[in-house]
């Protein structure tokens, strides 16, 4: 499957990593390129000298394009940008923050450039900064998230009659019929977090990736509003911002609970109590451990049958 999206990023199928903190490091990264989609390494969890060691073995890990993901609210942005550019980067993924501050100087070092949004509103002023193409991700995603909590199969093709450049869908993707969902709806690939996470390549913890694994339905909420929105697995930390809510503890008192780290004691460190656990709805759908690989061929044969079949099923004429 060719699309205006593997054209852009030179990749086999359009299917993107998600550039999850803690859970994404070069081998997950490299492994999703080798497979034909796009790795991408989540840089917003990495000191500079990190990020650098990082680029340079997935370089050596696989010849084909792969990106880093860049909170732009991240404290050392313009050192990461640095290196980015130093290791030539192919493709950069931007999120949280205004697009305006890097794109320009990203593409003249001939660097593709996405960013991520969730709401036509920013969708608009990423495209009028010049990147190449939005991911418009649903309020069902893992980790930070919109506070419109305007759901992926609305946001989609809301997005795409309001721009004209790629959309790419992510929220509540993991496998091949949600993807064929949103090609339906006008997407142009997509990107999948939750299910990478829960992959043999990936850097989560494993007791995470179990966790993954267990979670049903109903099994994460969005909260923290307030601070930055989080979707995160109900544990222990959870019921402490339920009760803190409860008892109307003002924003400062949430981020004193919030602490600094959490993510890295739930995601990295396997503490899946007192630490954040951040993963989307979707994972009440993933029911193993997989390679990145099985996670590709799985998700493109999927998305294959569905259209054909679909295709196949209704006769219009």
């Amino acid at each position: 499957m060719r699309s205006e999206i593997c054209e852009l990023l030179d990749i086999q199928y359009p299917i993107i990593q998600g550039g999850m903190i803690w859970c994404s490091g070069w081998e997950l990264a490299s492994a999703v390129s080798n497979a034909g989609g796009l790795g991408v390494i989540g840089s917003g969890s990495m000191y500079p000298e990190i990020l650098k060691e990082q680029i340079q073995k997935c370089k050596l890990a696989t010849n084909k394009p792969f990106a880093v993901n860049v909170p732009l609210l991240y404290p050392d942005i313009d050192t990461h940008i640095s290196i980015i550019i130093e290791e030539k980067v192919p493709v950069v993924i931007t999120s949280a923050g205004n697009p305006n501050t890097y794109t320009k100087h990203l593409k003249e070092k001939g660097i593709k450039v996405m960013h991520v949004i969730a709401n036509v509103k920013f969708a608009q002023k990423a495209e009028a900064a010049g990147v190449d193409a939005v991911i418009a991700e649903g309020f069902e995603a893992g980790g930070h998230n919109g506070r419109e909590e305007t759901t992926t199969l609305c946001l989609v093709p809301l997005v795409k009659s309001k721009v004209h450049i790629p959309v790419i869908a992510a929220g509540g993707i993991a496998n091949g019929a949600a993807m064929a969902a949103v090609l339906c709806l006008g997407a142009d690939g997509v990107q999948m977090g939750s299910r990478f996470a829960a992959t043999q390549e990936s850097s989560a913890h494993p007791q995470f990736k179990q966790e993954i694994v267990k979670a049903g339905d109903g099994a994460t909420a969005l909260t923290l509003k307030e601070i930055t929105p989080v979707r995160l697995i109900k544990n222990d930390f959870y019921n402490q911002v339920q009760k803190a809510y409860e008892q109307g503890l003002d924003t400062d008192g949430l981020r004193e609970l919030l602490g600094r780290g959490r993510a890295k004691k739930g995601m990295f460190e396997g503490d899946l109590q007192e630490g954040e656990l951040e993963i989307g709805q979707v994972s009440a759908q993933i029911d193993e451990i997989l390679t990145a690989k099985e996670v590709v061929d799985a998700t493109m044969k999927e998305c294959l049958k569905v259209l054909h079949k679909t295709n196949s099923a209704y006769n219009f004429e």
